[in-house]
């Protein structure tokens, strides 16, 4: 009897903790800070595959023989030659394709892609090449994508044939519907005769293959789900191309916006830093085509009606890569930075200029007459300053003197180095308020434990208001020995966002990172978005930021338990929160993570709110804190919607352990009456 009572005992006390309410107030009288329109955005940077092999959609790796080793990703048959006379200057190589002399000994290329080339059943892709015929005469080429691990009569899935005439250097286009859904294809061109005629020397150049079917049905497109991934997040910004690819391992290696715009058979190969970087992951067959560009960049942020964000070199190559600063070629010196000054004015002009301007005219000529309204630059990607050596900020310091004069109408962006916190940030901080930087850019890749952290969740309570505003450029929570994405790490970092939304006087922009990962190409995780050359996955991370950015609101409301911010205390009971109105709208939304193993029984009283008419919510948790959504299984965490108990201005809820919830509350006013 007496172990009956007990059990019940223990039993109730267990109820009662299940259930123990936790009272948070909303002040929806008094209207806070602005959120930005800027707040959450998405962050680009080509590591792990991310442009060539991820979203640009061109098919065709090395399709313009510009690698270091030139044949690269092809292999040639028959009687072939590589050539360096092309027509095109900064692309100047080609192949040579001649008979070899037998009817039956075939002369051609192959191109093995990007990690092989996957078509759909019924979908059509466009292929196309620069091609003469340099003696005269004509000559035939037979288009095939194979499957070489065919056990069929043929590898060929499809083909078409394209015939070459002339001298002159010109464009050939064909157009091929796949019969099959197949991943791991091949292109092969075979030189052929034309007619009775004796087969002419062919000289082909840029090849290339797209699906049809790109975003926005763009000929130079960027790939339809990864596009719609970015576009379904509703981004306020985009930061553009890095991360380390700006600064380069060297000088010469940097990123660098003029080779990335103007016809695409012209822009030159770069190298990229994330070949070579990790010996653990190394893949020596991946470089920037350029394909993606600047200009493409700025139509993506057109399309998703966000602000760009340029990152530009500040004349400082990766200070990770050069332990050696004063080394020749490592860093340009201070009075040699005109160059790399003026290329930042020229973007301007590129982006804003009128189209009769030098560089106004090229974005015209591209077919955009009108200005993109850049608004935001940002000088240098985690750059930091030596002891005895100003290094970074002497720099900026001369592109922010140069640039302020020209135009005072955009808002300059510097750095706080590669960390969130340490000998850089510490140095660095102070420094950008000093220098009267309208906002700096800060990092953090930290583990649970660092997101766990009270002093890490109060982060920007404690920011002088005073000084520059803050741009959250990258971070994530990196578990370890964690692979991809699991869930804990994305409740956490929608913990800790709840301090990045009450601190929206300080903080304006906020981007996670890294953006995308090729499932056969990573070097880095997690990432926000996985896909292999058919299908991709949105993680649990990036419903997080999907949440927040499609419930940003327009002002945050004060949000408190015991009077004091909601932030994950020890005696809050694991719960994170915030809210925000949104004028637009007329809605409160109300965010809160509970961190805890236990349920937590809400009361959210929404003090001053008035005409409130119904409430729903979204969620997202699981029971596992391990799960993830993976290519096979894309489903296992995603937002669930449930009505919510509203009585007169108090909102009533569970909040099921390890779960993040975003509570709409619709006044009567924003009711579309029928």
């Amino acid at each position: 009897m007496k172990r009956l009572i007990i059990s019940a005992v223990a039993a109730l006390l267990a109820h009662s903790t299940l259930y123990s309410a936790s009272e948070i107030v909303v002040n929806a009288k008094k209207k806070g800070a602005e959120v930005q329109p800027t707040m959450y955005g998405i962050f680009f940077e080509d590591i792990n595959f991310a442009a060539d092999g991820g979203l640009y959609a061109e098919m065709v790796k090395n399709r313009s023989f510009e690698y270091p080793q030139h044949l690269m990703g092809w292999r040639a048959f028959g009687n072939t030659a590589l050539c360096i006379d092309g027509p095109f200057n900064r692309n100047p190589h080609y192949v040579r394709l001649a008979s070899s002399g037998h009817n039956d000994k075939h002369t051609g290329l192959e191109n093995e892609g990007y990690f092989g080339m996957s078509v759909k059943s019924g979908a059509e892709y466009r292929f196309s090449l620069w091609a003469r015929c340099p003696d005269g005469g004509t000559s035939a080429l037979k288009i095939v994508l194979a499957d070489n691990a065919s056990q069929s009569e043929t590898q060929e899935v499809v083909s078409c044939r394209l015939t070459i005439s002339g001298k002159e250097w010109k464009k050939y286009t064909a157009v091929m519907q796949s019969p099959v859904t197949q991943n791991k294809l091949t292109l092969r061109l075979f030189l052929q005769r034309e007619g009775s005629n004796p087969m002419a020397v062919t000289d082909v150049e840029h090849i290339s293959l797209f699906p049809v079917d790109t975003w926005k049905g763009r000929e130079n497109g960027m790939r339809k789900d990864l596009a719609q991934a970015l576009a379904d997040l509703k981004p306020g910004v985009f930061r553009f191309p890095g991360g380390c690819i700006v600064e380069g391992t060297d000088l010469a290696t940097r990123y660098q916006w003029k080779n990335t715009v103007g016809p695409v058979e012209n822009r030159p190969l770069n190298e990229n830093r994330w070949h070579y970087t990790f010996t653990h992951r190394f893949f020596p067959d991946y470089y920037q085509s350029y394909g993606l560009g600047f200009y493409e960049f700025f139509l993506l942020c057109e399309d998703f009606g966000c602000e760009p964000l340029p990152i530009l070199s500040c004349g400082l190559s990766c200070q990770f890569q050069n332990r050696h600063p004063e080394a020749p070629g490592v860093h340009v010196p201070l009075d040699s930075l005109d160059t790399y000054i003026d290329d930042a004015l020229d973007l301007i002009e590129f982006a804003n200029g009128a189209a009769d301007t030098e560089w106004g005219r090229v974005r015209a000529e591209m077919g955009h007459p009108e200005p993109f309204n850049l608004k935001y630059i940002g000088i240098g990607n985690e750059q930091w300053d030596y002891d005895d050596n100003p290094a970074y900020t002497a720099r900026l310091q001369k592109f922010l003197d140069v640039l302020r004069k020209a135009h005072p109408e955009i808002t300059y962006i510097g750095s706080t180095g590669p960390g969130s916190e340490g000998k850089e940030f510490d140095m660095l901080q102070p420094k950008m308020k000093e220098m009267k930087v309208a906002m700096y850019d800060e990092h953090f890749y930290r583990p649970e434990s660092w997101f766990l952290d009270h002093k890490n969740r109060h982060r920007y309570d404690n920011y002088d208001r005073r000084g520059p505003k803050v741009f959250a450029g990258e971070y994530a929570c990196h578990g370890k020995g964690k692979k991809y994405n699991h869930f804990n790490a994305a409740l956490l970092e929608a913990a800790f966002m709840t301090g990045i939304e009450r601190n929206a006087d300080i903080v304006h922009m906020a981007t996670y990172a890294p953006l995308f990962a090729h499932i056969e190409g990573w070097q880095w995780r997690p990432d926000l978005i996985w896909y292999d050359n058919q299908r991709s996955v949105r993680t649990c991370s990036y419903y997080v930021q999907q949440l927040y950015s499609h419930y940003k609101g327009t002002h945050v409301l004060p949000t408190t338990m015991d009077g004091r911010v909601v932030a994950g205390d020890d005696d809050q009971h694991g719960l994170s929160a915030s809210a925000v109105c949104d004028d637009k709208t007329g809605c409160i939304y109300i965010k809160v993570a509970n961190t805890s193993d236990e349920a937590q029984t809400l009361n959210i009283t929404l003090r001053g709110a008035k005409n409130l008419s119904e409430a729903r919510v979204v969620t997202l948790g699981s029971a596992d804190t391990d799960a993830e959504n993976t290519l096979d299984n894309p489903s296992v965490v995603v937002p669930q919607e449930r009505a919510a108990t509203l009585s007169g201005n108090v909102l009533s809820d569970v909040l099921q352990p390890k779960t993040f919830a975003v509570y709409i509350v619709t006044q009567v006013s924003t009711v579309k009456k029928i």
